[in-house]
């Protein structure tokens, strides 16, 4: 019989961002107070599971939020660049709707094709590497649980994707709330379930950031 393995995707928990700025892969930015309590509490929620792995992207808001939870496991964390956020072009500005960086004609013809999308990494390709590190996670804790800590638009492109539905998308409407999880379910090497829970509550999906 094929062993059961869940595989936890879990966003990271709120960072601080005064500026508001799409912040993306720059370095430095930390969890907030608010952030710290989220980790916090998702660590709580899955302190009776038979988590055996945790890894996280290299950015510091997602190894701060796998901390805890590696902690009450008593295992290291580990950290895996396909988790990491994606590639965007926008970096460092402010990017809300009405605001910032998209009323300005300079960066309008990033904006040409929003279905690959042309302003940054293809949804394709962050699908097909977010599937690489879940895999490599499934082998690592087959029979048991993993958690693999990463970013909004990857976890949401890759369930899409997991889901047989198109990849590019409103992100109005992303089911991938502040450290939500996003579990896929695996018997032996077949993904046959996806639950999705918010353990520290539900948040806005269009919230600056990643």
């Amino acid at each position: 019989m094929s062993e059961t393995t869940i595989v936890h995707l879990l966003r990271h928990g709120e960072v601080h961002n005064p500026d508001k700025i799409l912040y993306g892969r720059l370095p430095g930015f930390k969890l907030s107070d608010r952030g710290q309590r989220q980790a916090l509490t998702v660590a709580e929620a899955v302190a009776t599971h038979d988590i055996t792995h945790v890894v996280a992207s290299p950015l510091q808001r997602a190894q701060e939020t796998a901390a805890p939870i590696a902690a009450a496991h008593r295992l290291d964390v580990e950290t895996d660049e396909r988790l990491i956020e994606a590639d965007n072009q926008f970096e460092g500005e402010r990017v809300a709707v009405g605001d910032g960086a998209l009323r300005q004609p300079k960066h309008w013809p990033k904006l040409v094709n929003p279905f690959r999308p042309s302003w940054g990494e293809p949804y394709v390709e962050i699908a097909h590497r977010m599937l690489g590190a879940i895999h490599r996670a499934r082998r690592t804790a087959e029979g048991h649980e993993a958690l693999c800590v990463s970013h909004q638009l990857p976890i949401w492109t890759v369930r899409r994707f997991l889901e047989a539905k198109r990849l590019w998308h409103d992100p109005r409407n992303r089911q991938c709330s502040l450290a939500s999880l996003t579990s896929l379910v695996f018997e032996g090497e077949e993904l046959v379930r996806i639950v999705y829970s918010e353990p520290a509550g539900t948040t806005d999906p269009k919230v600056t950031g990643a």
